[in-house]
């Protein structure tokens, strides 16, 4: 910001200063030749003609530069016929008139300005003019020369003003913008003290009352920290979960094997797929709460169930799937975990219901999660076991292989996505209805 402040300060002033170097310079030369056509002007009013035919004038001129040799101010009159006649400053020199000697001679009815090197180590600025005074038929040229060191003077005083007058402002204003940069940072500042006290202090919000420009990365800040606290609890909790899970089969094993118990290949085998699927229950949940905390996902619902109607049909080849509804849903979940949830669900459909499955995405539109059922043929859940269906491990049908997770699962990578399950009875086909509701993305 300062150097893209330096730079334009830099740019303007620099074409503000060329811009008024030149309009100043201009005003000066134009001061000076309005001075030089004053005199020219007088001349030629005062000059008359005197009985031999040559020019003079009745009044002397005022300046009294024209009487002092060499003084920088001098003026020249030439006839066509006659000799020039020099003003005493000229001394022993005669101004070269551009209108009556060499290839460009010319009459100049209006005054004519141009410089001249005729005198060395004397520039010269001169105007002159032709006129033909009365009584007389000669051409006259009337000339006015002036030596311009004093309008080069001027001029170099003129810039050195402007010099330094820019550099004072280009400079002020460098120091403006720096100042200015630093008051507008300043809240980020204030900020970073604040996140420092939180690292320090333990502190788990940003409370210090802040300008209202930065105020909403606050409250992002804000968030993002009890997002972060969130999942530190979710982990300790699921730590904690998986412990105590864990800790009774452990016990068990342990007893058993410290009493020689002779059923002791039994007890092994019963209470390690007790403690895989603890598990791989919590192996899901630490998935999906990985996964959420990726950023925000979009995924597919229906082609996420055709995915699953295809590797599902292949395991259970005697059933019937069918799957309608929106083909554009999109719901803000990764599609692993989406897969996942409905590859549980309509395997359960599948393996334990009558034979026919119907799912159906979106099946409420004005919904605003997206619904998606998932209906079967068998004989359904009582709606007193509908609640505890959902504990890890819960089976009601132990007839048939399973580890009791699946809908633990379910239910728990849903909610963790913000969504949830219900169970249900169907209408249609009179079996179970179970009513995934996610969030849409």
């Amino acid at each position: 910001m300062g150097l893209i402040a330096a730079g334009w300060i830099i740019v303007l002033l620099l074409g503000g200063g060329i811009a008024l170097d030149r309009t100043l310079s201009s005003q000066v030369e134009r001061n000076f030749d309005e001075q030089l056509e004053y005199i020219l002007t007088a001349m030629i009013a005062s000059a008359e003609i005197m009985p031999g035919g040559e020019v003079s004038f009745n009044r002397a001129l005022g300046d009294q530069r024209f009487l002092e040799p060499n003084s920088g101010l001098y003026y020249q009159i030439n006839g066509t016929e006659f000799e020039p006649w020099p003003s005493r400053s000229l001394w022993d020199r005669t101004l070269t008139l551009q209108g009556v000697e060499g290839d460009n001679e010319h009459f100049d009815s209006e005054a004519h300005f141009y410089n001249s090197d005729q005198f060395e180590n004397e520039p010269l600025r001169i105007v002159e003019r032709t006129v033909i005074l009365p009584g007389s038929e000669t051409r006259w040229t009337f000339a006015v020369a002036s030596a311009t060191e004093d309008i080069d003077q001027q001029l170099q005083q003129v810039r050195s003003i402007l010099v330094w007058s820019f550099l004072v402002l280009g400079l002020g204003l460098l120091v403006m913008a720096m100042l200015q940069i630093r008051y507008g940072l300043s809240p980020l500042r204030r900020v970073r003290a604040a996140i420092q006290k939180l690292r320090t202090t333990g502190e788990n919000r940003i409370t210090e009352p802040l300008p209202t420009e930065v105020q909403p990365l606050v409250e992002e800040l804000n968030a993002l920290l009890e997002h972060s606290e969130k999942q530190a609890e979710e982990a300790r909790m699921h730590a904690g979960n998986l412990a105590h899970a864990l800790k009774t089969p452990l016990t068990v094993l342990t007893n058993a094997a410290t009493a020689r118990d002779p059923n002791l290949n039994e007890a092994v085998f019963r209470e390690t797929r007790t403690m895989q699927r603890h598990v791989d229950h919590h192996l899901a949940r630490a998935r999906a709460v990985g996964r959420r905390a990726v950023g925000h996902a979009r995924t597919n619902v229906r082609q996420s169930a055709e995915a699953v109607r295809r590797a599902v049909e292949r395991l259970y080849p005697e059933g019937r799937l069918d799957i309608a509804g929106g083909k554009e849903s999109m719901v803000a979940i990764e599609r692993q975990d989406l897969d996942e949830i409905l590859g549980n669900l309509i395997e359960n459909a599948a393996k334990y219901g009558g034979g026919s499955v119907f799912v159906t995405v979106d099946a409420d539109e004005d919904s605003e999660a997206c619904q998606i059922w998932v209906e079967d043929d068998g004989t359904g859940i009582p709606e007193a076991d509908r609640e505890r269906i959902f504990d890890r491990g819960a089976r009601l049908d132990t007839g048939k292989p399973g580890t009791g997770l699946g809908l633990a699962i379910v239910r728990d990578v849903a909610e963790i996505y913000g969504g949830g399950v219900t169970l249900g009875e169907s209408e249609d086909l009179g079996g179970l209805l179970v009513v995934l509701s996610l969030p849409r993305a």
